[in-house]
């Protein structure tokens, strides 16, 4: 069903409704894509650290240590991308190890974060916000389908 913008109202006629159980399963896709993100960071970061790491340090990226810290990280987020990808391969119904992937995923997007306001001053200033945004959206997506996940299994642990 086409859409339309009614100028009386501001509102859009056939939009789609998101309703309550609707929105686990979208924070889950969020999450998936999340994740899969992550990976695709990480194996760029193990093979060419200064990608990834140009936007967040500028120039100093080229440097030795900044290479060696950029490879680790991307292992990092290799790790943890994988991890909760597979952990979010379950089904919705059972999330058994997603939330806690997802969470270390989030606590580290907002790790990030802290790290680049640390120093926001010395950032870059055109690709700062770029980072800060990406780390920070990321965050909220985690930490969103994490607590998600987390409370719609809650009343079953108990049953």
């Amino acid at each position: 069903m086409p859409t339309c913008l009614d100028w009386r109202t501001g509102l859009l006629e056939g939009r789609a409704q998101v309703t309550s159980t609707a929105i686990p399963v979208l924070l889950r896709r969020g999450a998936v894509a999340v994740a899969a993100g992550r990976v695709a960071l990480g194996l760029t970061a193990l093979g060419w650290p200064s990608v990834p790491a140009r936007p967040w340090v500028g120039a100093a990226a080229d440097d030795l240590a900044a290479r060696v810290f950029g490879r680790a990280l991307g292992a990092r987020d290799v790790a943890l991308g994988l991890g909760a990808l597979a952990a979010l391969q379950r089904p919705a119904a059972e999330p058994g190890s997603a939330c806690a992937w997802v969470a270390a995923g989030a606590l580290s997007d907002a790790l990030d974060v802290a790290a680049s306001l640390a120093s926001w001053r010395e950032l870059p200033r055109m690709t700062r916000w770029l980072v800060a945004a990406s780390a920070g959206g990321a965050a909220l997506t985690g930490a969103a389908a994490a607590l998600t996940s987390a409370t719609s299994r809650a009343p079953s642990a108990s049953s």
